[in-house]
């Protein structure tokens, strides 16, 4: 299971802190009963409750593809996209299938460039959105809805979209049944940012060649044996957030190939804590690169941001640099706190998934904000369609 710690420098020496009484027990067993009750806390027993049936779709959708496709690109943006990304960049897995990503920019050279790599080559879509209506994803359909049909027919070309959207309705949804697209639902009490561990995530991932049934197991076992560390992390990082006037929380991996992880860890947390004036803005580093740049920053600039290190289970060089970090910047006056994972791998990633899902929920909650809602994301679209006479 995942260990926390939060270290200082005592007597010359790196010690970790003992947290046992930092966490006020009957505001965190209130928090937790009020996320279980809420409409959008589907996520919270999910590893365990998955729908079998619906697992087996996906296993057998993934292999689908795979049979048929040298490439599935995956349209969406934000939670409808960074989690999987994070879990298939980390890990790497082997597929005959490449997992490309589009509609996550209005850049027409992203695009372009997506295109340009799949040429002439076999590929499926899977188009990810609750309404069908955000404009990046929307955008980036129409296009590949488009190459499909010149490259397959309009006959064959449906057999090779796959819509993860809404169960009874939208325009994707509504498209979906129209056309006969196979289809996934993004569930009505999960958000995105939170939806790693359903149809969003799952398909991508099995296509890539993540084991998802050990990426489910870390999970399930990360609800009984994770509660009690996030409960930790999270009353620290409040009471450094919302108590010392720390506002900035930089997380630091040592694994470049985690970068999309501290990637959904940022909206995670942003768009979970950003409300009401209120949260820790989120950043990261990758480290030991960093430490060339913004390692400087983080050693002698100003001194109101802490440090969290996921301190993957790496090779020994790295430990070195891990602990030579821990030790730099709490003599330079950060406080740094850090996690441990089990392990690196489907289960290890699965426990963590569910780790700071936990975490950034209560951490919400301390602080006054509804985790599951982001009415600030609507400001821009808002504006947007303005500039676009809609």
């Amino acid at each position: 299971m995942i260990k926390f710690s939060f270290t200082k420098i005592v007597n010359g020496e790196l010690r970790a802190i003992d947290l046992e009484n930092s966490v006020n027990q009957d505001i965190t067993t209130r928090v937790l009963k009020e996320i279980a009750k809420d409409s959008m806390g589907g996520w919270l027993a999910l590893p365990k409750k998955y729908d079998v049936g619906e697992l087996v779709k996906i296993k057998e959708a993934a292999k689908k593809i795979q049979d048929e496709s040298e490439y599935l690109v995956c349209i969406g943006i934000g939670g409808s996209y960074l989690g999987h990304r994070a879990v298939i960049e980390a890990l790497n897995p082997k597929s005959e299938t490449k997992v490309v990503y589009a509609g996550n920019s209005l850049s027409k050279r992203e695009l372009d460039k997506v295109i340009e790599e799949i040429g002439d080559a076999d590929f499926s879509v899977n188009v990810i959105s609750k309404s069908g209506t955000t404009l990046e994803p929307a955008i980036a359909f129409e296009t590949f809805k488009k190459k499909l049909i010149e490259k397959y027919g309009e006959k064959e070309a449906p057999s090779r979209i796959y819509a993860t959207t809404d169960a009874k309705k939208g325009t994707l949804h509504d498209e979906a049944v129209a056309e006969g697209y196979t289809r996934f639902v993004v569930p009505d009490n999960i958000g995105g940012r939170y939806s790693v561990l359903t149809a969003v995530g799952m398909l991508p991932m099995a296509v890539a060649g993540v084991n998802i049934d050990k990426l489910l197991e870390g999970a399930a076992e990360a609800m009984e044996g994770v509660v009690g560390e996030a409960a930790k992390y999270a009353w620290t990082r409040y009471t450094l957030g919302g108590e010392k006037n720390y506002d900035t929380e930089v997380f630091a991996s040592f694994e470049p190939a985690t970068m999309y992880f501290n990637e959904w860890l940022k909206q995670l947390f942003g768009e979970s804590e950003g409300k009401n004036k209120q949260g820790v803005f989120p950043a990261a580093v990758i480290y030991s690169t960093d430490l060339h740049s913004m390692g400087q920053y983080m050693q002698d600039g100003r001194r109101d941001l802490f440090e969290t290190i996921i301190d993957y289970p790496t090779d020994e060089m790295n430990e070195k640099v891990v602990r030579a970090v821990e030790i730099a910047h709490n003599t330079g006056g950060i406080p740094v706190l850090s996690l441990k994972p089990s392990s690196y791998d489907e289960e290890g990633f699965g426990e963590l998934i569910y780790f700071f899902e936990l975490a950034c929920a209560i951490s919400a909650k301390l602080f006054g904000v509804n985790p599951f809602d982001q009415p600030g994301v609507e400001a821009y679209k808002a504006e947007l369609n303005k500039l676009l006479g809609n």
